[in-house]
């Protein structure tokens, strides 16, 4: 009984996905270095249009890191997307308390007698 598994190289394919990374990483560290004026002065749902820009790239970095690395690709949709759900939702749910919150620490400092004193 043979148990010979052909060797498949995936080199390619690890160069491709780190050049991916690498460009939306660059994008990313480029955008926070100039900073452009349209997406800096422009709010979004109480937050510049920079910062839902870096949020959105991250999560596109996490999903593809899981997609290659953990061989996401290849398994059945159902499990798919038992993980990618589960993790939109805890994104989406850790974004909506971070920005209550900051909205109501911000109400408070604004327009009460304690002073930023930071």
């Amino acid at each position: 009984m043979s148990h010979a598994h052909e060797h498949v190289s995936n080199t390619s394919r690890i160069w491709k996905v780190f050049i991916l990374l690498s460009v939306v990483t660059i994008v990313e560290v480029a955008l926070g270095i100039v900073r452009p004026d349209a997406l800096f002065m422009n709010n979004f749902l109480s937050m510049n249009l920079l910062n839902w820009v870096f949020i959105i790239l991250t999560l596109y970095k996490a999903y593809y890191i899981v997609w290659a690395f953990m061989h996401m690709e290849g398994e059945r949709s159902s499990l798919k997307w038992a993980v990618v759900a589960t993790v939109i939702f805890l994104a989406l749910y850790l974004l909506f308390i971070l920005l209550v919150e900051a909205d109501y620490i911000y109400g408070i400092f604004k327009d009460s007698t304690i002073k930023w004193n930071f």
